[in-house]
């Protein structure tokens, strides 16, 4: 039926190239942004799941970050460490040198003073940005210092961080050089002199807050028994000083692991969100061409059925 009140076939043209210029407004926003699901009412799961896992991805942005800190706490400790266990390897020497006839005992004794006041300022200065490792300053280090390794989501929703810790107390009851206490640290704990079976409470430094014990020292009464039970101490100091290197390295060893973890970690994750969310561009640009196309014909399918009346019209003349 032909009508000049109602041209449904302009209605029915309207109402597509209408359909038409939504459908071309979403493609377009695909292109533009390069997203499928931008807000939340383009796909609500998908969207909440993206948004959930963009932040997992900066938390763990943030550990990758703390990570780095920690190796370079770690290399700076292991730094330190390794200096000071050459310090008191020429300690240890010059005790041995001691024992020969003749060599004044004051005199070496002044270089044993400089040597320990080099490790203390070693020690203090083995620090980054204010952590340091190989000092315990009061009782509330006793935990050992903590880096941030990671961030987690368990499937519950609930979430956890994970920290890598430096152990203080290691094989030899201590992993750190100095004491303020003097209860332990490898220089300022008297553990050694006991392990040796030494008479006297020997240590090579004493702690700022106490002085609890016999700081390895000479004097010109100093007896040749005393001296020795002095280098068996040094010596047992070193392999403590060593093993304690050796758990620094190892330490920065899985520090690094982890922070490869946490990248590759990262780097799935943006990987996981690009597939919800991301649009095909390959596959947006050619709809939307065909949009176009689309479009176009409907427009000259309007303008045919504006016609229609127009006809009509040369039958009443």
């Amino acid at each position: 039926m032909t009508s000049i009140i109602t041209n449904t076939g302009a209605v029915s043209a309207v109402d597509q190239l209408r359909s038409i210029s939504a459908a071309r407004t979403d493609r377009q926003q695909e292109v533009a942004t390069g997203l499928r699901v931008k807000e939340a009412k383009d796909n609500s799961a998908y969207w909440s799941i993206a948004t959930i896992m963009k932040s997992d991805t900066r938390a763990l942005s943030a550990a990758r970050d703390a990570l780095e800190f920690g190796t370079a706490a770690a290399d700076t400790a292991t730094v330190g460490m390794q200096n000071a266990i050459d310090i008191v390897d020429e300690i240890k020497k010059k005790l041995l040198n001691s024992l020969e006839r003749g060599v004044s005992h004051n005199k070496v004794n002044v270089e044993l003073s400089e040597l320990k006041e080099e490790l203390r300022t070693l020690a203090e200065a083995s620090s980054f940005n204010g952590a340091n490792w190989l000092i315990r300053k009061s009782a509330a280090d006793d935990k050992g210092p903590q880096v941030v390794s990671g961030f987690g989501r368990s499937a519950d929703g609930t979430v956890s961080v994970q920290t890598l810790t430096f152990d203080r107390q290691a094989d030899y009851g201590t992993n750190h050089l100095i004491d303020e206490d003097s209860n332990s640290g490898i220089l300022t704990n008297a553990t050694f002199a006991t392990q040796v079976g030494a008479a006297t409470d020997w240590v090579l430094i004493s702690g700022k807050n106490q002085q609890l014990h016999t700081e390895i020292a000479l004097k010109d009464d100093t007896t040749q028994a005393e001296i020795e039970e002095m280098v068996k101490v040094t010596n047992a100091m070193l392999y403590a000083m060593t093993d304690a290197a050796a758990d620094l390295g190892s330490l920065g060893m899985r520090i690094g692991m982890q922070k490869s973890f946490a990248q590759d970690l990262g780097d799935s994750n943006t990987k996981g969100v690009g597939r919800l969310v991301d649009a095909d561009m390959d596959n947006s640009s050619a709809k939307l061409k065909a949009i176009d196309a689309q479009q176009s014909l409907t427009a000259i399918a309007l303008s045919i059925a504006n016609q229609a009346p127009l006809a009509m019209l040369k039958l009443l003349q």
